[in-house]
């Protein structure tokens, strides 16, 4: 029976197992059991509109997301909006990421260290989550990957001009996918100070990053004009700092056990920074403006990987004269426990519980109470998304608080009418459908508009159902009937 090691050697390419393992973490649930959370919905609707009143709300909202919405706009093009569609992007992009992770570890600590960090990468918990995604992260992980295999190839003095363009190219997408993949750039220039890269390398890679960061300034200033749609991140505090510590120092265990190695381009130097710089930018950044969401740096994680493939590597090397034939089953063992111990939580990532919310489980409580001629109410309208990923759920309702529709305002969730002609429009209706959060909605952050609504449903109206359902409620109200006229009945 072959060892594990010839198979890896002389069958098959290292980096495609870690990329089949990976895209079968991601088709694993991948629909989670037909659910959408609130920032897929933001994707789905959006993707659906047209190119024009998508560059319309762009210049209203969302223009960081620009560059994966029309990406996503074509796609539903060709294949039809459904939890697939949304989601294989970010599976695909994972896999990819896991390549370049087994790549760059082969390369700089051995195959093993490729294989190891490959394969923990799909399994870490924030990569699992964003694995099946709608958004963006997945996408620039994916971009970050290649950017920094194509560094590793340049210093390791296997590329030319055109491999400086292709990485200047590959860090200028992922910063249009989000500007905040523009904190690569720091840990990169950290590997190459670490490395002692020559004055040559060091101005190619400036020239490089220079014209990265300059394409990407405009969308960067314009996007200050819509910072209000993060004012929601809270401001930084010390127990949020608590994840980033312990991933750093998981980090530098795997840098420490990457040490004997003599080569001044190692794993050490290439995953360290990955890990820290971003992580340790974004809370510079963050004591600017809130802005500290792990998401934002996923793709620090390609450092964490690759830090655990270096460690892993050192003990395959460090048991192999003692037991040699042990040594090749050291990973595959390693593999199988971690799977072990994580799949309770890699269970969670895959329900729909593991979501703030859940749009479509909403619409469906929607579409059974409705009665045609009902009205629909949503607070915050934000909430309104439901229906706008579910239009047939609403089907003979009225959405008597809307004013100008989505598509028409250039918005996510449409622009309301005032407040007076939200309350006329109320006290016309006799049975009201209300869409709003599970938990409690905190009065101070709700619009003057929202605060009416819930005012004239209380004063006037009577609950007569109400459905909780993956952090969505919906209630159905009746009116009241006036005290005076039963009287004079």
């Amino acid at each position: 029976m072959p060892r594990p090691a010839f198979i890896l050697r002389r069958q098959l390419p290292v980096w495609l197992i870690p990329s089949l393992w990976t895209l079968a973490l991601g088709l694993w649930g991948l629909s989670r059991q037909r659910s959408v959370w609130r920032d897929e919905a933001a994707t789905w609707q959006v993707a659906q509109r047209p190119v024009t009143d998508i560059w319309h709300m762009l210049g209203n909202i969302d223009v960081v997301h620009g560059l994966y919405y029309l990406l996503m706009h074509g796609l539903f093009a060709c294949f039809g909006p459904g939890t697939t569609t949304l989601r294989l992007p970010s599976v695909l992009a994972t896999a990819v990421a896991a390549a370049c992770v087994t790549v760059i570890g082969h390369r700089l600590a051995g195959a093993w260290a490729g294989l190891a960090g490959g394969l923990a990468f799909g399994l870490l918990p924030a990569v699992q989550f964003y694995l099946q995604d709608g958004r963006s992260y997945a996408l620039v992980m994916a971009g970050a990957g290649i950017a920094t295999l194509l560094l590793v190839t340049l210093l390791q003095g296997r590329g030319r001009t055109a491999c400086w363009a292709a990485y200047g190219s590959m860090v200028l997408t992922c910063a249009l996918l989000n500007w905040l993949a523009l904190l690569i750039l720091p840990a990169h220039l950290a590997t190459l100070v670490w490395t002692k890269a020559g004055r040559p390398t060091l101005t190619r890679w400036a020239a490089a990053a220079t014209a990265a960061v300059a394409a990407t300034l405009p969308l960067i200033l314009f996007s200050r004009s819509q910072s209000s749609q993060v004012a929601w991140i809270a401001p930084l505090t010390w127990h949020m700092l608590i994840g980033p510590a312990v991933l750093l120092a998981i980090g530098s265990l795997g840098a420490w056990w990457d040490r004997p190695r003599a080569a001044r381009l190692s794993v050490a130097a290439v995953g360290l920074p990955l890990l820290a710089v971003p992580q340790i930018g974004l809370v510079g950044l963050s004591l600017i403006q809130p802005l500290f969401l792990d998401r934002y740096v996923l793709f620090s994680m390609l450092g964490l990987a690759l830090l655990i493939g270096a460690a892993s590597g050192a003990a395959v090397r460090s048991i192999r004269p003692r037991f040699p034939r042990g040594a090749s089953w050291l990973v595959p063992v390693m593999v199988v426990v971690a799977v072990a111990a994580l799949l309770p939580k890699s269970l969670a990532t895959r329900s729909p519980a593991s979501r703030v919310d859940d749009v479509l489980s909403a619409a469906e409580e929607v579409r059974q109470l409705r009665r045609d001629g009902d009205a629909v109410l949503f607070v915050p309208a934000a909430r309104r998304d439901t229906a706008l990923v579910s239009p047939e759920d609403f089907a003979g309702l009225q959405d008597i608080a809307l004013a100008d529709s989505p598509v028409a305002s250039g918005t996510l969730e449409g622009k309301e009418a005032g407040p007076d002609q939200i309350r006329t429009a109320m006290l016309a209706q006799r049975r009201i459908l209300l869409v709003t959060d599970a938990h409690k909605v905190v009065r101070s952050v709700l619009a003057e508009r929202d605060k009416v609504k819930t005012a004239v449903l209380n004063e006037h109206f009577t609950v007569v159902a109400d459905e909780r359902v993956r952090g969505r409620r919906v209630t159905v109200y009746e009116r009241r009937e006036d005290p005076r006229t039963r009287s004079r009945t």
